[in-house]
């Protein structure tokens, strides 16, 4: 009699386990085309490496770059616009962009530290409708302009805004530009110090009202600057632009900004120009 000797049961291959990645992990620089891991670039402050390109970046993140702890109270948080106008869909419109951006509004507006300086910033974000100018927007740079004042505490303003005023607003929206400007005006009359940063871009009716007013205007490399966008005014006059027209290294040269600053060394160059503008306040 035979008996069978029972074959021993093999276990499958163990499967190779599959590292997952997200899908923005590899981000291409849109300037020189190399493929840059994404925390190490938002390690580099959103700067690319390998050329120097600027992305464009948040409004918090901004905050976080450039104060010591970030934004430590913020002013105007809880604002939202009434859509004066009615305007179709512009409701659906913000609340889709809260939900993918964590903002209420295209602005941020809040009081932080700069190597332990005391400043009120105020920080725009191109993600939110182009960081377009409306009532909350316009409500937000008064009332910090107004902490500013009332503390005698230096006034910093970030901007990436290429959407100018914001059409869903009308009118409501071109009154910012007034709005804003007197909340300079009223700084200037304190002796309190405002700085700006034009970010890629800064236009429209931000960089016609308050944007252009600092007394020290710095911009980041390339950032597109001015009113009316390139391609407009060609169309208008029929006539080619300059090299680099617009752009940050061509206002220098002309004499729109001041400074033309790496965004590495931002926080440090601010803090060297709070440091000879707040010598005499008191």
């Amino acid at each position: 009699m035979f008996f069978r000797r029972k074959k021993k049961k093999v276990p499958p291959p163990k499967k190779k386990s599959r590292i997952s990645i997200p899908d923005d992990f590899w981000v291409k620089c849109p300037s020189c085309g190399s493929i840059l891991p994404n925390p190490d670039l938002t390690a580099n402050a959103k700067v690319c490496p390998k050329c120097g390109y600027h992305f464009r970046i948040g409004a918090y993140e901004y905050a976080n770059l450039l104060f010591d702890e970030g934004i430590e109270k913020e002013i105007g948080a809880n604002l939202v616009s009434a859509d004066p106008l009615n305007f179709p869909g512009y409701k659906d419109k913000m609340r889709k962009y809260e939900r993918l951006y964590g903002l209420k509004d295209s602005s941020v507006a809040g009081i932080g530290h700069i190597f332990g300086r005391k400043v009120v910033g105020f920080f725009t974000d191109f993600a939110f409708l182009g960081g377009s100018m409306g009532s909350v927007f316009g409500e937000k740079f008064y009332r910090a302009a107004r902490e500013s004042r009332r503390k005698r505490v230096p006034l910093i303003a970030v901007l990436f805004s290429g959407g100018g005023a914001r059409m869903h607003e009308g009118i409501f929206s071109l009154m910012q530009m007034v709005k804003t400007t007197v909340g300079v005006i009223q700084l200037e009359e304190r002796g309190v110090p405002y700085i700006t940063v034009l970010g890629d871009p800064t236009m429209g009716g931000v960089m016609a009202s308050f944007a252009a007013l600092g007394d020290v205007i710095i911009a980041e490399p390339n950032a597109l600057i001015g009113f009316a966008g390139p391609r407009v005014i060609k169309q208008t006059i029929g006539q080619d632009l300059p090299p680099g027209f617009q752009r940050s290294e061509f206002q220098l040269e002309h004499g729109q900004v001041d400074l033309v600053v790496d965004r590495r060394e931002m926080k440090r160059t601010i803090a060297r120009l709070l440091d000879m503008m707040t010598a005499g306040i008191r």
